[in-house]
């Protein structure tokens, strides 16, 4: 149609976002553990990534970019906001933790990827050792995109990666010791 103005902007938009738009739903729906949450979040992050989209700089990483709004969103909003205020955001007190693991979480997250257990564990981990596990595991980000995403320095993402996995492979062991 004769259309002119900021078109080829969201056309630009699109052809980057909506590919990604079932990984970032995913992402959302384990930070909410809510559907219409969910939902709610992934559709306010397409609004906000798409007012904002002149700022993104084309030729960086748009996926750890849109992770981040929608992170952000999260935060900002009342589940995020009620799940982040419960607990002390940065508690890098116990000094870098070494990945060094007989049975390795990723081992562990394939026997029972698909199980409630694990999911279950997951859910209850706090916000940050959460988001971080699925962006790893999940969404196989490198530390790289992690560290974007999540706007910390990469030793951050390492020592924080590795946390989350100990409390993760904690809360799974005695299941695993019962079997």
């Amino acid at each position: 149609m004769g259309m002119s103005g900021p078109a080829p902007q969201s056309d630009a938009f699109e052809a980057l976002a909506m590919p990604l738009f079932d990984q970032l739903y995913n992402f959302a729906h384990w930070l909410t553990q809510n559907r219409e949450e969910a939902e709610d979040l992934v559709q306010e992050t397409y609004t906000k990534a798409l007012k904002g989209f002149s700022s993104f700089q084309l030729g960086t990483n748009f996926r750890a970019w849109m992770y981040r709004i929608l992170r952000n969103t999260f935060l900002t909003s009342r589940s995020g906001l009620a799940a982040t205020s419960t607990v002390p955001l940065d508690t890098e007190v116990d000094g870098p933790v070494l990945a060094v693991e007989n049975q390795t979480p990723e081992a562990i997250l394939m026997q029972l990827s698909s199980s409630q257990l694990l999911q279950d564990a997951i859910s209850a981990l706090p916000v940050h050792f959460r988001e971080i596990l699925l962006l790893c595991e999940v969404e196989e980000m490198s530390y790289q995109e992690i560290a974007e995403t999540l706007s910390i320095p990469m030793g951050t993402v390492m020592s924080r990666l590795a946390r989350a996995r100990k409390t993760l492979r904690d809360r799974l062991r005695p299941q695993f010791q019962e079997g």
